[in-house]
This record gives structure tokens, C-alpha cells and sequence, in this order.
């Protein structure tokens, strides 16, 4: 794996556009992705609702990022959480291995064991085994946690046949600025081709969020790759690239289709200079509708009007409603391929808009149409 950063912001700010290189892509070549990039979830190797017959109508090579689960020409990266199913769980973390919440109830992981599953997958990318700890711990427990990170992430290297060259370095520490600094800077100094960093969607605010991202980017060598999980909803990632991150896995797609919402939000916001939001209809605000809603019954137009992706050129939201009223699992199928294709149209502009030193533009009017939403359907106290 090689990462290289083509493009930073001027002016004080961290936000970077980069190229990701992994050997065994398609046509037995280097596979490029440019980042900031997507990882799509998965259960099982696939989107959630996306048969891997219908993978080639996402957008390429934005979607041949897979978390967890990899297939033929696209690009594998594994890490011990999976933020559908497999959660950290802090409390029966031990000395030994980190513990984790499962369909098939809790389990704990040992180093060993962890690269016994890393060396059968083969990944192209791969983080270090964890123990992320939520915001609420104590300062005791962030500093075991980092202190078992770094020494399972030894353990790792020890074993690894690539010798860390297709290793990312895990990054802990919670809420704790100063245990953030040093898992990073002391990860920074192992041989590892990236940094994994852990811990964040686990209770902190978005102030704190942003504290500590900048803490950790700080310690970190400019020239190797950043990824990041469960930052999900549009205004974390932002905050995230503001601070000078890579890769984010999110499970924001996936709850998207699975509640009957489909992304609406215009992709052209640098353009633009009002956003109309739509916000008087039923089950709608500024960058999502509700396609269950009564509203979209007769609505014969696509879910966004000019929008490439298989939904919307041969189907209408009527149709996805009725789907979703009757609970046809179509409804899903088509939902996801939109919003993925959506969403990964988000990550590219916000390339476009670093590369064209207009980030910081696009972030301000995103954040500010997101908040006069907000303010206006907050209710008015007396």
C-alpha cells in the first residue's frame, strides 16, 4: 500500500486531498483511490441490501472501498470493530484481548487470535486490535487503554508477514487529550503504513470530537494515511476532513435505507447560493425525505431530478414508496444504491472543492444551511 497527498489547504487549514495505491486491484495493477474517501460497510462481504451483481451501478472506483469483507477488484480493509454489528465493549476488556458485543452475544479477542483472522482474510489494509474505551471513562482507564493498544499493536507486528507495510496503527485514548497525544505519537514511531484511529462515536460531544481530532493529526506524519470510525452523518465528516483525515467507515447509509430516507441534498453547494430545503414537506429537512410519507404516494419524479445513479434513472419515488408500504425488500435495494451513489458524490465534491481551495467555503455553507434548519424547526420556548 502507498498514500500520497497531492493537494493541502492554505491558510492554516489540515484539509487534504490524497491518492491511496493498493497492489492487487483490477488488471493485477495498483488500484487508486483518491481520498478523502468512503469505506461502504458491509454484512456478510456486501452493502447490506446490494447484490454483487448490482455493485458495478455505483459510482467507480469511489465504491471499491469494502470494510470488513472484500471481493475480486476491490479493495479490502479490516478492522476489529464493526460499527453495525460488532461493537467495543470497554467494561470485559481485559489485559488479554479487547471484547466486543456481537449478534452472537459477547466475545473477546485475543492479539493472536485477531491476526489468525487477519492472515486468512488477507487484507489489503489492515488496523491493529484496540481497546477503545467511551467518553464517561476514567483517566486511569484511558491510560491502560492506551497502554494495552500499544502493546497489542507490537504483538501484531510481531506476526506479521508484510512486516507493517500494510498495517495501520491503531489510535486510542478517549476523551483524554493528552493519552490521544501519546498512543499517537508513540504508534507514529512503529513501523505501520497508516494510523487507525479508534474511540470517537462513543459519547463525546462534537466540541470535544473536534479537540481531540486535531490533538491526534497533530502527532501524526503528514505523508501516511488517516482513517477514521464512525464518524457518519455529513457534518462529522467535515469535521473530520477539516482536521486532516483520509478514510471514514459510516454506517450512515446503512441506517438511511433502513428507515425509508433517501439523500436529497445538493451536491453543487459551492455554486450555489441558497439551498432549498423543502422543509414544509412531511418527513423532510435540508438533506434527507422520508419516502414512507404520504406525500411521494403519486410523486412520479425521480428521488433528485439530474441525479446518474440506477434508481433514479428508472424509478420514482411513488414507486420506492409503494415498496416501502407493502415491505418489499426492492424498496431497500433501490434506496441504497441511491444513497451510496449520493454520498459518495458528497466525497467527491468536497475533493473537487480542496483541490480547488474552496473547502473551507463548502464546509461553512453546508454547516450553516444544516443550522438554519435546525434552529427553524426547533421549538420556541416561552
Amino acid at each position: 500500500m502507498r498514500f500520497a497527498v497531492t493537494k493541502a489547504c492554505g491558510g492554516g487549514g489540515k484539509a487534504r486531498a490524497g491518492a491511496l495505491y493498493v497492489g492487487g486491484g483490477g488488471g493485477g495493477g495498483a488500484a487508486v483511490v483518491e481520498t478523502p474517501s468512503l469505506l461502504l460497510s458491509t454484512r456478510k462481504g456486501l452493502p447490506a441490501f446490494v447484490s454483487r451483481d448490482l455493485l458495478s451501478t455505483l459510482p467507480s472506483p469511489d465504491s471499491h472501498l469494502l470494510h470488513m469483507l472484500g471481493l475480486q477488484e476491490h479493495i479490502l480493509v479490516a478492522a476489529a470493530s464493526d460499527s453495525v454489528e460488532s461493537l467495543p465493549e470497554s467494561e470485559a476488556s481485559n489485559k488479554l484481548g479487547a471484547s466486543f458485543e456481537t449478534p452472537s452475544g459477547r466475545r473477546l479477542v485475543k492479539p493472536s487470535e485477531y491476526m489468525q483472522m487477519i492472515t486468512s482474510m488477507k487484507p489489503n489494509l489492515w488496523a491493529s486490535l484496540a481497546d477503545e474505551v467511551p467518553a464517561w471513562v476514567t483517566e486511569k482507564r484511558n491510560r491502560i487503554s492506551v497502554d494495552r493498544t500499544l502493546r497489542w499493536l507490537d504483538d501484531c507486528l510481531a506476526v506479521d508477514l508484510e512486516a507493517g507495510k500494510n498495517t495501520l496503527g491503531a489510535v486510542v485514548g478517549g476523551s483524554n487529550i493528552d493519552e490521544r497525544k501519546r498512543c499517537a505519537t508513540e504508534a507514529s514511531l512503529r513501523n505501520v503504513a497508516g494510523f487507525w484511529i479508534g474511540g470517537f462515536g462513543l459519547g463525546e460531544s462534537m466540541e470535544e470530537r473536534l479537540a481531540l481530532l486535531n490533538a491526534v493529526t497533530d502527532c501524526l506524519p503528514e505523508e501516511k494515511l488517516r482513517y477514521v470510525s464512525r464518524l457518519s452523518l455529513p457534518e462529522e465528516v467535515l469535521q473530520g476532513v477539516a482536521a486532516g483525515i483520509d478514510l471514514f467507515d459510516s454506517t450512515y447509509i446503512y441506517h438511511l435505507t433502513l428507515g425509508g430516507f433517501a439523500l436529497v441534498f445538493p451536491l453543487d453547494i459551492v455554486e450555489r447560493d441558497n439551498w432549498d430545503s423543502r422543509t414544509d414537506i412531511e418527513g423532510a429537512d435540508c438533506t434527507k425525505i422520508n419516502l414512507r410519507a404520504t406525500i411521494y404516494r403519486k410523486d412520479t419524479s425521480p428521488i433528485v431530478d439530474r441525479c446518474g445513479c440506477f434508481t433514479c434513472q428508472n424509478h420514482t419515488r411513488a414507486y420506492i414508496n409503494h415498496l416501502l408500504n407493502v415491505h418489499e425488500m426492492l424498496a431497500q435495494i433501490l434506496l441504497e444504491i441511491h444513497n451510496t451513489h449520493h454520498y459518495l458524490g458528497f466525497f467527491r465534491l468536497m475533493r473537487e472543492a480542496i483541490k480547488g481551495g474552496k473547502f473551507e467555503l463548502f464546509r461553512q455553507r453546508f454547516i450553516k444551511r444544516r443550522r438554519a434548519f435546525l434552529t427553524a424547526e426547533a421549538p420556541c420556548s416561552l
